[in-house]
């Protein structure tokens, strides 16, 4: 009799607790119950890429769902992130740089779509990025690059990829009184090319694109804008360098839907972590240029803030206001 009571009072609270489990906890545990998609917001090849069929490729295994990557490039990033925010799904989600979009609000006078709409779920990784100047420039570090700017106003060029990199640099030529004249360019490519041949006099950009004009000996790497040092890489970081004021980290992450519950954020944060830490992945990123550094939906939302808090700083040094 005893025994029978001991199981009612169980299954008792068995069926109580299965009420009382929240519905997010229910979908977290359930999700994905299809394909996968991450929009992509650069083209095939680029580091982002690489890291995110990366991902897919185990995630899928981890989730028993396919997961597709799609690469939407063009528009400064709009094309891709109006893409994902359009299909409003939580199995459509965006892996890209944080960089993509953080200064829009300050390069576009109307944004098709709402920041706030982006809901961080994990990071990923930093993209290196590297200050570079042609083999042939007399400037061996950074401070002399500096110098030779505030020796000859308006006589040095730059070029950089286009979004914050290039909005945070403009900045520091400012606040600092320095005049370089920036040079525009539709693709990366063209304007290492010029940088290899000296045309222009330096760019800011991955350091996994600078890189191959450095092996064979066409450009010079001065400095890494990245705020944690790279013991792998024989480059000082800026801060190293004694220009701190230059210090930016390529964000790469995971968005959902804003609507995504926190539970089902922190399940795929723990997977991609736990594919993050595979000896295999940290190689083959490293390779590409990137730190891998996963963090959660929590710890990716604070790194994204601080950025655009950085963005919002050099907005008012430049005198321009966020667009609504």
């Amino acid at each position: 009799m005893r025994r029978i009571e001991h199981w009612g009072r169980f299954a008792a609270g068995l069926i109580l607790s299965v009420l009382l489990l929240s519905p997010f906890a229910v979908q977290a545990q359930t999700w994905p119950q299809r394909p996968v998609k991450f929009i992509i917001t650069l083209g095939a090849g680029s580091g982002v890429d690489i890291t995110a069929r990366m991902f897919a490729d185990r995630l899928s295994k981890k989730w028993g769902q396919p997961v597709v990557v799609e690469n939407r490039p063009g528009g400064d990033g709009i094309v891709a992130i109006t893409a994902f925010l359009s299909a409003n799904d939580d199995h459509v989600l965006l892996f890209t740089p944080a960089s993509t979009f953080t200064a829009h609000p300050y390069l576009h006078e109307h944004l098709p779509y709402d920041p706030k709409a982006l809901g961080p779920i994990a990071r990923v990784s930093n993209t290196l990025v590297a200050i570079a100047v042609p083999a042939t420039s007399k400037a061996q570090n950074i401070k002399e690059l500096l110098d030779m700017a505030r020796a000859s106003p308006g006589k040095l060029n730059w070029a950089s990829a286009t979004g914050t990199n290039e909005f945070l640099f403009a900045g520091y030529l400012k606040e600092n009184g320095l005049q370089m004249a920036k040079v525009p360019y539709k693709n990366t490519v063209e304007a290492l090319n010029d940088l290899a041949e000296s045309r222009i006099d330096m760019y800011i950009g991955a350091y996994a694109i600078v890189r191959a004009q450095a092996a064979n000996g066409k450009v010079r790497i001065l400095a890494l804008t990245n705020r944690v040092h790279v013991p792998s890489l024989n480059i000082p970081n800026v801060t190293d360098a004694g220009v701190p004021g230059l210090a930016f980290d390529g964000l790469v992450g995971l968005f959902g839907p804003q609507s995504m519950p926190i539970e089902l954020r922190e399940r795929i944060a723990a997977d991609m972590k736990a594919v993050a830490q595979d000896p295999d992945v940290v190689t083959k990123l490293t390779a590409t240029g990137q730190v891998i550094a996963p963090g959660t939906a929590a710890e990716f939302s604070k790194a994204v803030a601080e950025q655009r808090a950085d963005v919002d700083a050099v907005g008012r040094t430049l005198g321009v206001k966020p667009s609504k």
